[in-house]
């Protein structure tokens, strides 16, 4: 996408759309969740992301990026993240591996233009990176695959050191705060705004009219839910994604804190004059949502964007998804992926049941008022009014 009209300086005039490449302005931030609050359609996203993940990439398609650049390796070989093949597949310009000066030689809000892996603005050449095709990332992809095992490996130590570290609140829990909003006996829907949220809510709008579960935003998954026309009973979460329109909207707020106490989403708490309680764990936030639901007494607990496979778990980048896979564990069967509540869950009476039901009992009353004396006396009442009422309407017109 190019920006008509516009001017770069040191040009001489040449207009924007005269020169070749991906033209924009440039939004600069070295954590792409931070970024694609801002990022409008059109702009150059510039970011330093090693291994971007499939959720990161899906939010900057859907900003509508012009172009994407990134400092770090979008690929980097531990395993095979899907990030770079989403925005490739999208049509997206993506330059990866660029050099780490463009955050010092770039301001947000620069007019860039990138070309053939390189970054100019104006005249000048600030910075040069390697221009992504389909083949190159499928290639970086394929020698990625190969060093799986090595990762599966770092994946089960990772396990076995949260096991030893939070063991009492996986088995007995222990640490679990108590909290006002009531869960037991009842289902607890919990959203985290990961892979196909916005599909998954949509096709639960029947469970959630009939069952009306706990709702339990995890940080920008309570923002899911307000889009979605819903609001959340309960906010788990560091905050630092989540909007202040959510954390002001009445739910109960449970701050994810480190083992020993810091808690740094709670000064945004207290600056918007609300009350949290404190959960230190050392797992995710979406960990401690469906521990929270299941030492509560949820009777079913049905996630919404969170991770479920082992690629899902590679892809988020980051050694603690090991304790999503013990929490999976430890809440055992009581956990339901959105995804099979929509395909096995049916409401009671569909809408084209409901419809033959009103026609049937229709046509069940208007046999049963020609056949009785009581409904002969109600239709020639009903026919008088009618002749009555056309006999007016003629006299209008004579």
């Amino acid at each position: 996408m190019k920006v008509p009209g516009n001017r770069m300086p040191g040009l001489r005039g040449r207009k924007v759309n005269d020169l070749p490449g991906v033209t924009g302005v440039a939004r600069i931030d070295r954590r792409t969740k931070r970024l694609t609050k801002r990022l409008k359609p059109g702009e150059i996203a510039i970011i330093d992301h090693v291994d971007v993940d499939r959720v990161s990439a899906e939010a900057l398609v859907s900003c509508e990026a012009a172009g994407v650049v990134n400092v770090a390796a979008g690929i980097s070989g531990r395993y095979p993240n899907l990030g770079p093949q989403i925005i490739i597949e999208a049509g997206v310009p993506f330059i990866d591996n660029a050099s780490q000066e463009l955050f010092e030689r770039i301001k947000d809000g620069d007019t860039v233009r990138l070309h053939e892996g390189a970054v100019y603005v104006g005249d000048e050449v600030v910075g040069k990176g390697e221009a992504q095709t389909p083949e190159a990332v499928e290639a970086a992809m394929a020698e990625a695959r190969a060093g799986l095992a090595v990762q599966i490996e770092a994946f089960a130590v990772n396990t076995m050191e949260y096991v030893r570290g939070e063991g009492k609140l996986l088995i007995d829990g222990v640490g679990v705060p108590p909290i006002r909003t009531p869960i037991e006996g009842r289902h607890a829907l919990i959203v985290v705004r990961g892979y196909h949220y916005k599909e998954d809510i949509a096709t639960l709008r029947p469970y959630l009219r009939e069952y009306r579960p706990v709702l339990i935003g995890v940080d920008g998954g309570a923002d899911a839910l307000l889009e979605a026309g819903y609001l959340p009973d309960v906010i788990v979460g560091d905050f630092d994604s989540v909007s202040t329109k959510a954390l002001t909207c009445g739910a109960e707020l449970i701050v994810h804190a480190y083992r020993d106490g810091r808690a740094p989403g709670l000064e945004r708490v207290h600056q918007l004059g609300r009350d949290a309680v404190i959960f230190p764990s050392t797992g995710t936030s979406e960990d401690i949502a469906m521990l929270l639901a299941d030492d509560k007494g949820a009777e079913l607990i049905v996630a919404v964007g969170t991770h479920g496979t082992l690629e899902e778990f590679l892809d988020k980048g980051r050694s603690g998804m090991a304790s999503t896979f013990l929490t999976r564990l430890r809440v055992g069967s009581k956990l339901v992926d959105a995804k099979g509540v929509s395909m096995l869950y049916r409401s009671r009476i569909s809408t084209p049941q409901l419809l033959l039901l009103a026609i049937t009992a229709l046509i069940t009353m208007g046999v049963a008022l020609a056949l009785s004396p009581l409904g002969q006396t109600w239709l020639n009442g009903l026919q008088d009014i009618w002749n009555s009422f056309i006999f007016w309407l003629v006299g209008l017109f004579s």
